[in-house]
């Protein structure tokens, strides 16, 4: 079982407009609305894989039963924590391959709730053999919440594959439990490394020999249409893509982490491990509805992925 967890979910919608344009009236025909935030885009595609998973996290209100009902349609196991705050909505507006978004903060969540999650959580760490944790913190969180759950994690011998930025992923790489796998893009790299961002392999490879990295398994950073620059101990590999027309990039990073989750408990090679997350990641793309993936183009993609060891 893979445990995905969303400390911040949401309802996303998504509108697709044909040219957006500020202070005036935009119409749109076609618009999405599914469970979201970045871990429940996750759990989605493991569900696709035919992979066995379950979401947790917090949800409350009227939203948050909205995103029980979508989980319960598509079959998906979910356990999460109640909490008396709304859950939030995330908005994206897609149009001319510009995608901007508007993001609630979501919602305050007390003390006694955190106790009520982190008290679940090592319960579901008994039945969970490999963890995903994905986007950003519940508001007013410590930013090194993410330590606790690695350490419980750690505890029970359970891999993690985190997926943030900024000070929760510094405090995640900082502290003594660290994650198996991360998946910064490089904007993100140069963020915590306080330096000006780089896309060129070189220099990558030179800011992930920072001891800020060491101990983590696999350092994955993302890098687009350009593919990804892979770390496993000493070795480095570079993921090139196919070129295709994307519909919508929303939540294909998401896909990725979940091909890669998914290719690690199979205990497949390095290279199919980084082949799986890229085909999963573009596979997305080419999807209006955010976190879903065509598995029967899988293996055609799969096929066109080149790894080189560098």
């Amino acid at each position: 079982m893979i445990l995905t967890v969303t400390l911040n979910p949401s309802i996303d919608i998504s509108y697709f407009v044909d040219t957006f344009q500020l202070d005036a009236v935009n119409r749109t025909e076609l618009v999405t609305k599914t469970a979201g935030g970045k871990g429940l885009n996750v759990t989605r595609v493991l569900q696709q894989l035919n992979v066995s998973v379950k979401a947790t996290g917090f949800l409350g209100g009227y939203t948050g039963e909205r995103v029980k009902e979508g989980l319960n349609q598509m079959g998906i196991q979910h356990s999460f924590s109640p909490i008396k705050e709304e859950t939030r909505n995330c908005i994206a507006i897609l149009s001319e391959n510009r995608q901007t978004e508007i993001l609630e903060a979501g919602p305050k969540i007390t003390e006694k709730e955190i106790a009520a999650f982190l008290e679940h959580f090592h319960s579901l760490l008994k039945t969970s053999d490999l963890i995903t944790i994905s986007g950003s913190l519940p508001k007013d969180f410590p930013a090194d919440f993410y330590q606790i759950l690695l350490e419980q994690a750690t505890l029970e011998k359970c891999p993690v594959l985190l997926d943030t930025s900024g000070k929760s992923l510094y405090h995640a790489l900082s502290g003594k439990f660290k994650p198996y796998l991360i998946k910064p893009n490089h904007h993100e790299i140069a963020e915590l490394l306080n330096k000006k961002a780089s896309k060129t392999i070189d220099s990558l490879i030179t800011d992930l020999k920072n001891p800020l990295f060491d101990e983590v398994e696999y350092i994955v950073v993302t890098l687009g249409a350009d593919g990804a620059l892979l770390k496993h101990g000493t070795s480095y590999y570079r993921a090139r893509l196919p070129k295709i027309t994307p519909i919508s990039p929303v939540g294909s990073g998401d896909a990725s982490l979940a091909g890669m989750a998914a290719a690690i408990q199979q205990k497949k090679t390095i290279t199919d491990i980084l082949k799986t997350g890229m085909t999963t990641g573009i596979l997305n793309t080419l999807e209006t509805q955010t976190g879903t993936i065509n598995v029967k183009n899988f293996d055609s993609f799969f096929d066109q992925m080149i790894i080189d060891q560098i």
